[in-house]
């Protein structure tokens, strides 16, 4: 599919794992988000999201609201919210007690990005949710509840519980997935949908699809808005953003066999890593990533463009080091700006 839509036409964004490096630690983690954040506000991008993941030694963003309202306070501009918070591992209330407090403090900043995954293994999911009823399929009955607490006319039960501050307040909600589920609940109620393509690259066309086909317009939104989420490393030679790539490559590996460490260094070599089973699965895994030069990520992102017809993409780049990182972004906003 290709259409007239160029780079420069649609939305960046940035989303942010705060990664946890080898040698480094949470406190470091923290420093290079604020550094980054404000790197990407000056950059002009449009948000800096940070995502909800728990017990895992290389994301330090498991209180992804006290996180957002750190990065809020460190720049002045850019949107700042998650990607997601993961509502079965919690009450709604609380949610919208959160992000009401926040969009009090940043007013018309702040976006709630809602996904259903515990964002972790089952034996750390059950000891956040602590019901195992809690377990994703009831995330509609969940996500009226949080809507009802911030527009009071959408309540459909409990209607003395109020969310202060949350009520009343006009804080976007986004539906974020990796499959079909959220793309067709996000259609039907009329929401932004954000695609996880960068580690569900099979699942894009077939969810924007759903999603966009299951739209009905809303007070929100008159027509879909797609955001897909991208891994991007860019450098600048194709070799360079190759090596600086076995980072990322390392975490996807470490996490399918089980051996969760920090971020590690980039080497010269995967093949000496991996075997070839786990060389296959984890090329089909980071199918969407987007690595190179200047010339070649321009290329393969109007590619990714032309195929998805995005209205914005949310860039990851999982870099080890801090200063590569900042690059990586600002190869990416010279490209399309």
């Amino acid at each position: 599919m290709t259409s007239d839509k160029q780079l420069q036409d649609i939305k960046f964004s940035v989303l942010d794992l705060a990664p946890i490096t080898a040698g480094g630690g949470p406190a470091d983690s923290y420093k290079n988000t604020i550094d980054l954040a404000q790197h990407a506000e000056r950059l002009g991008y449009t948000r800096y999201w940070l995502a909800e993941h728990h017990s895992m030694p290389f994301i330090a963003s498991s209180a992804t609201s006290l996180l957002i309202g750190h990065v809020a306070a460190h720049t002045s501009s850019i949107r700042v919210g998650s990607g997601g918070i993961m509502l079965p591992n919690h009450a709604p209330l609380v949610i919208a007690e959160q992000f009401g407090t926040l969009e009090t403090l940043y007013p018309d900043r702040i976006d709630l990005g809602l996904g259903r995954a515990p964002g972790t293994d089952q034996i750390t999911a059950q000891a956040l949710r602590r019901d195992s009823s809690s377990n994703g399929h009831n995330f509609p009955e969940q996500l009226e509840e949080l809507r009802g607490y911030f527009d009071p006319s959408l309540k459909t039960g409990m209607s003395n519980v109020r969310a202060i501050p949350g009520e009343g307040l006009d804080i976007p909600i986004w539906l974020l997935g990796s499959s079909g589920f959220s793309a067709q609940l996000a259609g039907e109620l009329g929401l932004p949908f954000s695609f996880a393509s960068h580690f569900s690259p099979n699942n894009t066309l077939p969810a924007l699809e759903l999603y966009r086909s299951r739209f009905q317009p809303s007070e929100t939104l008159a027509e879909p808005y797609a955001m897909v989420g991208v891994n991007v490393i860019a450098a600048e030679t194709d070799e360079e953003a190759q090596r600086l790539a076995t980072s990322l490559k390392q975490q996807f590996l470490n996490l399918v066999r089980n051996t969760n460490l920090p971020l590690q260094p980039p080497v010269e070599n995967m093949e000496e890593i991996w075997t070839a089973q786990e060389k296959a699965a984890l090329e089909q895994q980071l199918g969407s990533s987007i690595i190179g030069s200047p010339e070649t990520v321009k290329k393969e992102l109007q590619e990714f463009l032309d195929r998805t017809q995005a209205d914005e993409m949310m860039v990851i780049s999982q870099i080890y080091d801090h200063q590569a990182r900042l690059r990586s972004y600002e190869i990416i906003s010279e490209i399309v700006n």
